[in-house]
């Protein structure tokens, strides 16, 4: 997984300081045992050496990126420095060695293995042939400009055998910086695997969606041609078993029959949490391996399992990896014909680890389906029981008053009350009913709205709250207003409509119980946070102070459907309430990213 540019620069800063420090510290070593010194032109050149670092530090805080050229020509100046600087040292155990340990640490740092390994015989090639250039007797090197004699070097400065040690020295090395990079640069994969993965779990795409993207990525991650999803929830004995095909698109998932078997076929009982098979078609036989639960590997895995799947999907080679979320659902993830899989116990325990990273945020949108599929159940049922216990009921009883009515009046009886008296009691009657009629067509509306709040979006919810505060205020005489501090609404739109949806309730619930002449609906923005609330000067609650949805929860005093509604949104609910004074709910919901 290659670096973000911004993880390259700030590599490339971090070696630019390195390599200061390091020329400084060489520096001073020399300064304070000068023996190791054959010339001035040894602390020169590592005068520029140093200035050459800090240029590259200036330049790499001037420029915020560092193109692969620009790194490829200072690894190559990192290469040659050392070995030029050794010419004008006594021995090949030098102070400056360091360098060349620097210079495979660069490598690492950048690339991987083989590059650190190339750098090692660059370097040591340089090394070698400078080395030997030195030991002829009567070599001298002359400045053009001065025509000086520099330094003349005795064959006896050549020592093969030392060399030969430092050489194989800087090998071992190379080999071992460049696996550890290797290795730290496989870790920080499969971190970034599993944090993309993470982000797939979102809370408006669906459980079914968010699965179906993870083992897509798994899929796009080992080269697999098809994949299987196997679930089961709780003791349920039905299971459900997806396919996902990269021909057919990974984002899709076919379900398919696992038939009276399925349960054998896919979930059969093993030792291994995680395996990898191969088969041999012909024979029907199988080369298992897999890992137990604690990443121990195990070799005695049933074959039968194998067997019974390979009936129904034929493979040559599979990867199962069980996964449980909770105890509300558990199953397995199997990849057929995976390509990629080099280390097969690394793998099996890389994708235990990823499950282990990732089940959490699964189960959490497993509990918000649950949760949602909760609120829209006593939604419906409030649906019901209102049209049920409301506009029938008073329609039944409006249709058997005027029954009544129609019976007991005869205009031209001559008993009974006076013709005034009955008109007047005809007029009283049919003023009663209009009233139970104009509040049932009251209450049908508010249904007709809660409906309609299902289109509710981002862009859609500042006027659709103005919209239902002024009906609220047209249809009951209540003083309404809504107030909002924000240009644009950040929140997805789940969360809009569930926003929606409380705030009828909410006005619904001051209609009806709380006596208020005032109410306050307010959207505001602040601390990372939306703020909610809906204020009345009403009866208030039949408690005094200010509780929390904790409090709430435990006591049931607010409508459980606003309850229900603030925690699949993951908000905050708080009611204060002054009886005779008023009440005011207030609903915290973090922004788009934390919600999302």
């Amino acid at each position: 997984m290659p670096f973000s540019p911004e993880e390259i620069r700030r590599t490339e800063r971090w070696l630019a300081t390195a390599r200061v420090f390091l020329a400084i510290s060489a520096l001073i070593a020399v300064w304070m045992d000068p023996a190791e010194i054959r010339s001035f032109w040894a602390y020169a050149l590592l005068a520029i050496y140093i200035a050459q670092g800090t240029a590259i530090m200036l330049l790499l805080r001037w420029h915020q990126q560092s193109t692969p050229s620009f790194r490829l020509l200072v690894h190559g100046a990192d290469v040659v420095w050392p070995a030029l600087i050794s010419l004008f040292t006594t021995s090949q155990s030098n102070p400056f060695f360091l360098f060349f340990l620097f210079v495979l640490a660069a490598a690492a740092y950048r690339w991987g293995l083989w590059e650190t390994v190339m750098t090692a015989v660059a370097s040591l090639s340089l090394l070698w042939l400078g080395s030997i250039v030195l030991s002829v007797e009567g070599t001298r090197i002359w400045l053009a400009h001065h025509h000086l004699q520099i330094v003349r070097v005795n064959i006896a400065d050549f020592d093969p055998k030392r060399l030969f040690v430092r050489s194989i020295y800087l090998l071992v090395m190379a080999f071992l910086l460049g696996y550890l990079a290797e290795q730290q640069k496989r870790l920080r994969a499969e971190k970034e695997v599993a944090t993309r993965m993470l982000g797939m779990v979102r809370m408006d795409s669906g459980m079914a969606a968010a699965l179906s993207q993870i083992v897509g990525e798994l899929m796009n991650l080992y080269g697999a041609r098809r994949a299987l999803i196997v679930s089961r929830e709780g003791s349920n004995p039905r299971i459900s078993v997806g396919s996902l095909e990269v021909e057919r698109g990974i984002h899709e998932v076919d379900w398919l029959d696992p038939g009276p078997s399925g349960a054998d076929t896919y979930l059969g009982e093993s030792v291994a949490s995680a395996w990898y098979a191969t088969s041999h078609r012909s024979a029907m036989e199988f080369n298992i391996l897999g890992v137990d639960s604690s990443g121990e590997v195990v070799r005695s895995i049933d074959p039968a399992l194998m067997r019974r799947f390979a009936e129904v999907h034929p493979f040559m080679q599979m990867c199962a990896i069980q996964f449980s979320i909770g105890q509300e659902l558990a199953g397995r993830i199997f990849l057929l014909e995976p390509h990629f899989i080099s280390n097969v116990e690394d793998e099996l325990r890389f994708l235990q680890d990823l499950v282990r990273h990732v089940s959490p945020a699964v189960y959490n949108l497993y509990l918000l389906r649950r949760l949602r599929r909760r609120a829209g159940a006593l939604e419906r049922a409030r649906l019901v029981r209102e049209l049920h216990d409301g506009a029938v009921q008073s329609l039944i009883g409006v249709e058997m008053q005027v029954d009544v009515l129609r019976r007991n009046y005869d205009g031209n009886s001559a008993q009974g009350p006076a013709p005034a008296q009955r008109s007047e009691f005809m007029a009283a009657e049919l003023e009663r009913i209009q009233n139970l009629l104009r509040e049932e067509v009251l209450k049908l509306r508010e249904l007709m709205q809660q409906m309609k709040s299902a289109e509710v979006d981002a862009q859609k919810l500042p006027s659709f709250l103005r919209d239902a505060v002024q009906r609220f205020q047209r249809e009951t005489g209540i003083a309404a207003r809504f107030l909002i501090e924000a240009d644009e609404i950040s929140l997805p739109s789940p969360v809009c409509r569930e926003l929606a949806r409380i705030v009828q309730e909410a006005l619904v619930n001051v209609r009806k119980h709380s006596g208020a002449k005032q109410v306050t609906v307010q959207l505001v923005e602040g601390d990372g946070k939306w703020e909610l609330t809906v204020e009345d000067d009403g009866a208030g609650f039949p408690f005094a102070g200010k509780i929390s949805q904790a409090e709430l929860d435990s006591s049931g005093r607010v409508p459980a459907i606003i309850r229900e509604r603030v925690r699949l949104i993951q908000g905050e609910l708080t009611i204060e309430s002054k009886p005779g004074s008023g009440a005011r709910l207030e609903i915290l919901v973090p922004q788009a990213e934390l919600v999302s």
